[in-house]
């Protein structure tokens, strides 16, 4: 394929660097304290906040991946997309306002609040470690060979670094503010050049929809598939995806920092509920789009291919350049998020408890060293990621180990009382080890079911480990359990009841009744 970039495209993108590294640095004048470094003073509004979950969530594997999976083997892949949403209406009701009333810089703190230290480590380095050596490394990697496909002469460990460097520079110094405000203008960006891609992919194909389903395979937009389909079966569908997404949403300190940061809980509700509308849109502008190339572009072998031969015939000169900034734009705000949030794990959940008397600029200070030593860890990880069969396989393969007891001590420590120290410690331990053992046994073909009903299974098991060891042991205080866990004031605070379009609530049902409008329809297909 002729990958060719003009002049003119080349200085959008340039200009682009440029404007995304002067509003880090102009951020980073006002960054003076360690809450301004990880929370952002606690000031974000919900309209940023918005708009940065869905940038930093956004990265170059689910633009290319998606595009790629549509065009291959159908669109059931999407599905991780817009039923994000119900883990964040989840949050709105429920977690926005307990994490916010808490008090807490870092998602592990709850946990040590909830229950106790060991359970804050445990959550705390597998947090550090996913963040850096899977999404920081991973979006590296994925992002220099995606680049290297436009630009073939790259060499993809001196692009690692340098994405690492242009992201970790700016993070450093501006903090979780200047990560929301470049998330912002990438999301901007990202959501400008997809939509102008997709709609000249329907002008092609005279805006027929028809013509686009006549022309891919049968089942190729429904989201059901039988049962041992090695993409999403439909047990998994009910079973993994949502699980996944619930830890992805809720508890993940790199999505959940900038909620965080929230100035009160109306703003970091209205916020996740924009998150959830705007999840909606890459099923339209990204999924369809790889879809749609099926009648235009057919024989593509690589499904990986399908974007860059999308942008490279179909798109004029000015607007490949556009779409690739918007390209660039996923990249950079996966790995600024994914810095920032480990770099506050570090320096909250190890430094600060074993460093007396810090002062809110050594916490800087501590801040800015720890997230360029991450981002160098990170930058020279990456290249290691072309051993693991591939970055989709690398990314399923640790989650499914780790993330099943994590979910448990959220969604059931929060609205199980009893729920204590021993049992949340236990059952991280316990449910890490099968978790772990699932995965060893699939490595020598003694186990061959999908990962997203293996998560299933694990969360099963660990709720019943949990309920079962916490009941060996006396229950947590009455202090821990009116702060830190479920009561139906939660849904109620700080609501606005003085127009029915000022309800969160209002929205929250009509962004699930989207979710359901397109499962159902999916479904169907």
């Amino acid at each position: 394929m002729e990958t060719q970039i003009s002049s003119i495209d080349l200085w959008i993108i340039v200009f682009y660097f440029f404007i995304v590294l002067f509003l880090g640095f102009w951020v980073a004048r006002k960054t003076s304290t360690g809450e301004d470094l990880f929370l952002g003073g606690r000031s974000l509004t919900w309209g940023v906040i918005g708009l940065s979950l869905f940038a930093s969530n956004i990265s170059s594997t689910t633009i290319v991946g998606l595009t790629g999976a549509a065009y291959s083997s159908g669109i059931v892949q999407s599905v991780y997309e817009w039923i994000s949403g119900i883990p964040l209406i989840i949050a709105a009701l429920i977690f926005v306002p307990l994490y916010l009333n808490s008090k807490i810089t870092t998602i592990p703190e709850f946990l040590g609040k909830r229950f106790d230290r060991r359970s804050q480590v445990f959550f705390s380095i597998v947090t550090i470690l996913t963040s850096i050596l899977v999404e920081t490394a991973g979006g590296l990697y994925a992002g220099a060979i995606v680049l290297k496909t436009f630009f073939p002469n790259l060499i993809i460990w001196q692009t690692t670094i340098v994405l690492a460097f242009i992201a970790g520079i700016y993070t450093a110094f501006g903090g979780l503010k200047a990560v929301v405000y470049t998330d912002t203008l990438q999301a901007i960006v990202l959501i400008t050049g997809s939509t102008i891609l997709t709609y000249i992919l329907f002008e092609k194909i005279d805006f027929s929809i028809e013509k686009m389903i006549a022309a891919a395979p049968e089942g190729h937009f429904s989201i059901y598939r039988p049962i041992n389909d090695s993409t999403l079966p439909w047990p998994g569908l009910f079973l993994g995806a949502p699980l996944l997404g619930f830890w992805y949403w809720s508890t993940n300190q790199y999505i959940v920092q900038r909620v965080l940061g929230a100035k009160d809980i109306k703003n970091a509700r209205w916020g996740v509920l924009l998150g959830g509308f705007l999840k909606l849109i890459p099923l339209f502008i990204m999924v369809i789009p790889g879809a749609m190339a099926i009648s235009i572009y057919s024989g593509i072998d690589n499904p990986d291919m399908v974007f860059p031969t999308i942008v490279v015939k179909a798109l004029p000169i000015g607007l490949v350049g556009l779409v690739l900034a918007g390209l660039i734009s996923a990249i950079m705000s996966s790995v600024d998020s994914t810095l920032n949030s480990s770099s506050t794990l570090v320096v909250i959940d190890f430094i600060k408890p074993n460093i007396k008397n810090l002062t809110p600029t050594d916490i800087l200070k501590y801040g800015r060293i720890s997230t360029f030593v991450l981002m160098i860890i990170a930058a020279l990880w990456a290249p290691m990621i072309q051993y693991f069969g591939g970055i989709w396989v690398y990314l399923q393969q640790m989650y499914t180990i780790f993330v099943p007891p994590i979910v448990v001590l959220f969604l059931v420590g929060v609205f199980y009382k009893k729920g204590n120290a021993y049992g949340a410690f236990m059952t991280l331990i316990i449910g890490t080890l099968l978790g772990l053992s699932l995965f060893i046994l699939q490595q020598f073909d003694l186990w061959s079911i999908h990962f997203t009903i293996n998560a299933g299974i694990v969360v099963a098991f660990s709720t019943l480990i949990f309920i079962f060891l916490s009941n060996l042991k006396p229950p947590p205080s009455d202090e821990i359990i009116s702060q830190f866990t479920y009561n139906a004031k939660l849904i109620n605070q700080d609501n606005d009841y003085s127009k029915w379009y000022n309800d969160y609530k209002v929205w929250a049902f009509v962004l699930l009744i989207c979710i359901v409008t397109i499962f159902i329809v999916l479904f169907k297909v």
